[in-house]
């Protein structure tokens, strides 16, 4: 049985601006990260701006950069919400496959979407999302809590492997 959270809220006190990000910390098994969907809030934006947001410090195999992850549309209020849906939705593909598993998605025999991995996920951390105004000089960050798998996502990735919804090379 599953604990719930309460959401998390913007701090009143603050007038620059805020972003949330939930869920704060995910597990990398694939089945997990593909079944997540991630919601990002921020507000205290100028009104009817964009705000790009990207993911930092990520290390690659031989430097560590920020890699752009989203993109939305602020409001009149000053306030946008980017949410992925739990599966292949289009607007999450880039982050939960590209960066997060470093994998790719592939066709299986019955015709399916299958995603294989062929290397190893992001690194474990702590990691800054930050969101950047297009028109004016706002951000604001929040972070990114990556652990490793559990041992009930492995299983569940074991299981995807068997039926052919995962692969692994």
């Amino acid at each position: 049985m599953g604990c719930a959270t309460a959401k998390k809220e913007f701090d009143p006190n603050v007038k620059e601006p805020q972003m949330i990000v939930e869920p704060e910390t995910i597990r990398l098994g694939v089945a997990k990260v593909m079944g997540t969907q991630f919601v990002l809030r921020g507000r205290g934006f100028q009104p009817e701006d964009s705000v790009f947001i990207k993911i930092s410090g990520v290390k690659t195999k031989d430097k560590v950069v920020d890699i752009p992850i989203f993109d939305g549309d602020v409001d009149k209020d000053g306030h946008f919400t980017i949410t992925t849906k739990p599966g292949y939705d289009p607007s999450g593909l880039t982050f939960k496959i590209g960066v997060l598993l470093r994998a790719k998605t592939g066709t299986n025999k019955k015709g399916e979407t299958m995603i294989v991995v062929t290397q190893p996920p992001i690194p474990e951390g702590v990691y800054t999302l930050k969101a950047v105004s297009m028109e004016s000089d706002k951000t604001a960050e929040c972070k990114l809590t990556i652990k490793g798998p559990s041992i009930l996502d492995r299983m569940k990735d074991w299981m995807g492997g068997l039926m052919g919804k995962i692969e692994k090379k």
